[in-house]
């Protein structure tokens, strides 16, 4: 099989396409450790190279660092050839003095401190100053970032502003990224939504998003991009103390894992690669982006995208109860 075993596909009516699997940028912001700037680098050409050319980033991501650093790794290259995103929600602003920076996961970051703003100049402000780190003109995407506790402001200021600009022709598709299905669930049903961008609730380890979210999004034809799908490591490398959900995997969540593991195995399937096939099962998904701090991680996120998996394997995972029956499953053409 080759690359990609999915083709492109538009993101709602907007005329935005994205490969199949698109590169997380978390990672380029220092994500839980520190990544030379080189290997930073070297992750987005390798991405390039192997057709993984949709980029996801935001403020958020090592406080600017992931913009700054994918922004110099993209320089010189087409920007036609590309499909960028970026998020608002959290404008940056310089350390007062003496302040410090609250990492949030993110090491060796810039002197930036983070600022919740869902205003309307807060948020062209905060895609402005994204641009100037991006070095880009415009980018395709903009999503309202981890807003579940600021729903008031998305519906007064947030959204309606995003609208806006997407109205202007600054922006081309808008929509909101975050891990809760249920919240993006009622944003989809009550707003003019192009894409979403779902982390962590559409695995093979969890189908909340089936039961809330996809549905709506099939109905208002809102294109779904999937992330976490390892759910932030388990099913990169189901082991005691592997990550779940950022945090120790339950027993009983890593013996699941585990059972997936081998099942895949007797098909000589490994399970990152199915883990990252999955999703597509359901048609509103449109890509899934993962996330890589080193380029042979992101070599490896392609090959294992584009693995042969027989039907067969999906079949046996629902037969012995590890996947439930009414799921829809990626089944070969």
């Amino acid at each position: 099989m080759s690359y990609p075993p999915y083709g492109p596909r538009e993101l709602g009516r907007t005329g935005v396409t994205v490969p199949p699997l698109g590169l997380g940028c978390a990672p380029l912001g220092n994500l839980y450790r520190a990544v030379p700037e080189a290997r930073a680098r070297e992750v987005v050409r390798t991405a390039l190279a192997t057709g993984a050319r949709y980029f996801d980033t935001a403020p958020h991501y090592g406080v600017g660092l992931s913009e700054e650093r994918l922004g110099r790794a993209l320089r010189g290259h087409d920007r036609a050839t590309y499909t960028l995103s970026t998020k608002v929600g959290r404008r940056l602003r310089p350390l007062a003095q003496g302040e410090r920076a609250a990492g949030e996961g993110f090491v060796d970051t810039p002197a930036r401190a983070r600022v919740r703003d869902l205003s309307r100049d807060g948020i062209r402000a905060t895609l402005d100053a994204s641009l100037a780190r991006l070095g880009v003109d415009a980018v395709d995407i903009v999503y309202l970032h981890d807003v579940e506790d600021q729903l008031r402001e998305v519906y007064e200021t947030g959204f309606p502003a995003l609208a806006e600009l997407r109205a202007q022709g600054v922006v081309r598709a808008v929509g909101f990224g975050m891990n809760h299905s249920g919240v993006l669930a009622r944003l989809v049903a009550d707003l003019d939504v192009d894409v979403v961008l779902c982390a962590g609730r559409w695995t093979l380890l969890e189908r909340t998003a089936l039961d809330d979210l996809l549905p709506v999004c099939a109905r208002r034809g809102t294109s779904v991009v999937v992330g976490g799908v390892y759910n932030s490591g388990l099913l990169a490398g189901p082991a005691p103390g592997a990550p779940y959900n950022y945090a120790p995997a339950p027993a009983p969540v890593l013996d699941r894992a585990r059972q997936l593991a081998a099942v895949c195995a007797e098909v000589d399937v490994p399970l990152k690669a199915a883990a990252l096939r999955f999703p597509f099962g359901h048609p509103a998904v449109a890509a899934a982006v993962a996330g890589a701090a080193a380029p042979d991680e992101m070599a490896e996120n392609a090959r294992l995208f584009t693995h042969p998996i027989p039907d067969a394997l999906w079949h046996t995972l629902v037969a012995r109860g590890l996947l439930d029956a009414d799921l829809p499953l990626p089944l070969n053409d």
